[in-house]
């Protein structure tokens, strides 16, 4: 081919070819500064970005994880502060039935502790039914199963066992239509209730371990996904620092490449100085 040539210019088409590769990186360092991303889609890395995508799903899928473990904490924490007040609610029937069992009593006087006694006892029945959360109740025998939680994102769970302390049942083992308006049925009461006292207390010891198991592991949950949304940066953010170093050292490459495009293409006017 001629050096000196006005059909085929091969600087020009050189030039050319490398102030486009320039512009080609150039658009790609202005996209992740933009952006803040190294790989901001599937066609800047495509095995990149579908872990990156993966890691996402998880991060979002612990979200529902953590609003679960909140509502379990939520209802135990109500669970405990009913279970509290039932416990002391039967301390004061206690004592309201050890009074009543002194046979040296009056009749007005064991008249007036049994009206105490049977208030303070309906009140157990409206502490038990009033302990809710979000419609749960882990007191009143309406979740045989228990709340269960979900504890990661394959969709596990933990599971903190219901505690029924309703009147007659398992733990608060006193009846509904309990009395002491005589000795003897106050006598037969305070055994009850004693029995029902420390029924109540492994209960809630039961109800506190069930709450820091689901603290605990919101705790962890809460690490998981801010290790995973640390991975997730390093595998797609952009060093910025250096993108801001590329972008100068292109910025110049630019324009040195239109100067040398020009320089080629003003190459052919010098061939008009062979014929004057």
């Amino acid at each position: 081919m001629p050096l000196n040539s006005v059909n085929t210019n091969t600087g020009a088409m050189i030039a050319l070819q490398n102030l486009q590769s320039t512009n080609a990186e150039l658009g790609v360092v202005q996209s992740r500064i933009n952006t803040g991303k190294k790989v901001a889609s599937a066609k800047d890395n495509g095995a990149i970005w579908a872990i990156a995508q993966g890691q996402r799903s998880e991060i979002g899928a612990l979200n529902a994880v953590k609003d679960s473990l909140q509502r379990g904490q939520s209802a135990v924490d109500v669970g405990i502060a009913a279970g509290e007040s039932v416990s002391e609610l039967l301390v004061q029937l206690k004592e309201k039935a050890l009074a009543a069992s002194d046979t040296s009593l009056t009749t007005s006087a064991r008249k007036a502790l049994n009206e105490d006694f049977k208030s303070i006892r309906d009140q157990i029945t409206t502490v038990v039914s009033n302990a809710k959360f979000n419609g749960v109740n882990l007191l009143d025998n309406s979740i045989t199963a228990g709340f269960k939680a979900l504890s990661n994102a394959t969709g596990s769970t933990i599971t903190v066992q219901d505690e029924n302390l309703s009147l007659g049942g398992a733990n608060v083992t006193l009846a509904a239509t309990a009395t002491i308006g005589t000795a003897s049925l106050a006598t037969a009461a305070l055994g009850v209730i004693n029995t029902s006292i420390d029924n109540v207390s492994s209960a809630l010891a039961r109800l506190g371990t069930g709450a820091n198991s689901l603290s605990t592991h919101l705790k962890f949950v809460s690490k998981l996904q801010d290790s995973l949304e640390t991975g997730v940066g390093n595998l797609v953010d952009a060093d910025l620092a250096k993108e801001s170093a590329r972008l100068q050292a292109l910025q110049t490459k630019q324009q040195l490449g239109v100067q040398a495009l020009s320089i080629a293409n003003s190459s052919t006017s010098i061939l008009l100085g062979l014929f004057r």
